[in-house]
């Protein structure tokens, strides 16, 4: 009896461990590959471990009191770019990332070089701001942001941001020009 219970643990403990790997470029909710909206930074390296992990650590009145990380391939292919929430602390965890790699996609198949009809085809737009050179389309489902320059609009939605822009009013082929997952 005792022989057939090991025999059964071992089993099991085997099978669970040979689970499927993570896909690095895999955009959900809570992560991006490998990297979650829980990992420190001082654990980057070990996320990123076959890629470079460059940190930028500029002046105050320039940089705002952020200092991004950079993730580059061995190549030297911009990958990301991660914000923690807390400047030059080790322990933070991660704020914002701005994907800057079209291999990374959500499940639903969108990236950087997608363009607003397939956001608009994969997810429900929780909310558009006209900003001042763009509009930022919001997906609450992936805590994402698209960032559409407004050259892409019709004329007359390009200088007013007053003006409260509808998903009607956006042109289908509207271009991503940024592409950010919020975690806060």
């Amino acid at each position: 009896m005792q022989k057939s219970f090991i025999y059964i643990a071992i089993v099991s403990f085997l099978l669970t461990s040979c689970g499927k790997d993570q896909d690095p470029f895999l955009i959900q909710k809570h992560n991006i590959g490998n990297l979650t909206d829980s990992t420190q930074v001082k654990d980057l390296k070990l996320v990123f471990e076959k890629d470079s992990v460059a940190n930028y650590i500029g002046k105050d009145e320039f940089t705002r009191n952020i200092d991004n990380i950079e993730i580059y391939d061995l190549d030297g292919v911009a990958l990301l770019s991660i914000s923690p929430q807390k400047r030059a602390d080790s322990t933070s965890v991660i704020n914002n990332v701005r994907i800057l790699d079209s291999r990374y996609k959500t499940e639903k198949g969108i990236s950087t070089m997608s363009t607003f009809k397939d956001i608009q085809d994969a997810y429900e737009i929780s909310k558009i701001d006209n900003l001042i050179n763009s509009i930022v389309v919001s997906v609450k489902e992936i805590d994402a942001s698209f960032t559409i320059d407004k050259k892409e609009l019709p004329s007359n939605l390009r200088f007013d941001r007053s003006i409260s822009i509808e998903p009607s009013q956006i042109p289908d082929n509207a271009k991503v020009k940024y592409f950010f997952i919020h975690w806060n």
